[in-house]
């Protein structure tokens, strides 16, 4: 949570956990005994007493160091995610590609204006064969993790039609976009090379 330590909690009435007195606390009002630290105060003092919501100090740890990082890590994820979405173009097994980095996007431009470092690391493609194509692609990967989630320093893959989406009927699926040919790249860290290696040992398998 992020407060300016502008707001007047006392004009209103409306926030006594603020302006009254606090029984917890013997007696003090925030508002008056913190000042403009009185909502970020109040936060930790109640807050996380009543609600629990704070992090180890090692979780604590390991996120702020992650964030120093942060900005280094996505320009490879970006790179490397543009760079496999261009291959994958190209290939002989894949009906289309959806990366708003790739000319053909109708979100190219919108990419350009809102994204003008990467259009980001999670993208879809659709494998020739369909649903049993889209599941051996994913089976035979090596690198590639087969993993639901995203946005880790690992490469992950998934066909959503046998996964995720797969208690949904074929209608359902195909307008959430998770059609029998889908299959989802959450491209990490590693060396594209081996990526695209990986991926081209995947496709021709199936």
């Amino acid at each position: 949570m992020v407060d300016s330590g502008r707001f007047d909690w006392t004009a209103s009435g409306r926030f006594p956990g603020l302006s009254e007195p606090e029984p917890a606390y013997h007696g003090l009002k925030f508002s008056e005994t913190f000042g403009d630290l009185a909502f970020t105060v109040h936060s930790h003092a109640v807050g996380l007493r009543d609600l629990g919501a704070s992090m180890a100090p090692m979780n604590a740890f390991l996120t702020l160091l992650g964030t120093e990082t942060l900005a280094l890590r996505m320009e490879r994820h970006c790179r490397n995610a543009q760079a496999i979405a261009e291959w994958l173009t190209e290939h002989p097994k894949v009906e289309w590609v959806s990366h708003a980095g790739l000319p053909t996007s109708p979100y190219r431009e919108l990419a350009k204006k809102y994204l003008p470092n990467g259009a980001g690391a999670v993208f879809t493609f659709g494998v020739r064969g369909g649903y049993d194509a889209g599941v051996k692609v994913v089976e035979a990967c090596e690198l590639f993790s087969h993993l639901a989630n995203i946005g880790d320093a690992r490469s992950l893959i998934i066909h959503p039609a046998s996964t995720t989406h797969r208690q949904l009927t074929d209608e359902q699926r195909a307008a959430a976009g998770a059609g029998p040919e889908v299959v989802r790249l959450s491209i990490g860290l590693e060396t594209v090379d081996d990526l695209i290696r990986d991926l081209d040992r995947a496709l021709a398998a199936a």
